[in-house]
């Protein structure tokens, strides 16, 4: 069962009914980094010094910065375990919905002016892979789908913006 823990800004996070004690020992409050909300919480160090936790990240245990916490359904807000995974920099960037300045409404997809078509591509290791022209939206689409299923696998994400 979810439980809603209240924030500031009038926002609740999600989290698992396990979970309630682990959390309750804070002050959550909202803060949207770029276009995500997620909860906060700030906890004075030993050293007398503040710093912020990461709801989500309490909730796995994580503590080496170099791990990351993605939300499988992309609510930084939604911090019930089964939509949390650890994971590496590059796996969270493949859970990602279309930039926003996307024209084609599908995530890797472009149009190619100087060729008068639809092109598709996919990020791998840092670099844009080539997939195709296509005449239409939809299928360079369903291309990029394809890629990513293969190349990102349990964190393809195949959103629109």
């Amino acid at each position: 069962m979810a439980i809603e823990i209240p924030l500031t800004q009038g926002k609740v996070a999600q989290i698992d009914e396990a979970d309630l004690e682990l959390v309750s020992g804070y002050k959550w409050y909202a803060h949207k980094d770029k276009n995500t909300f997620y909860a906060y919480a700030n906890v004075r160090r030993a050293d007398g010094s503040w710093t912020k936790v990461k709801m989500h990240r309490l909730i796995l245990g994580l503590t080496d910065r170099k791990t990351q916490a993605d939300h499988i359904d992309m609510n930084g807000l939604n911090n019930r375990r089964s939509n949390l995974r650890a994971c590496s920099n590059a796996e969270n960037m493949r859970n990602r919905g279309a930039y926003a300045n996307n024209t084609s409404g599908f995530k890797g997809v472009i149009w190619q002016a100087d060729m008068m078509k639809w092109r598709a591509r996919i990020k791998v290791n840092g670099k844009l892979k080539h997939l195709g022209y296509y005449s239409t939206p939809p299928e360079a689409h369903a291309a990029y789908c394809r890629a990513a299923i293969e190349l990102h696998g349990e964190f393809a994400n195949f959103g629109a913006r």
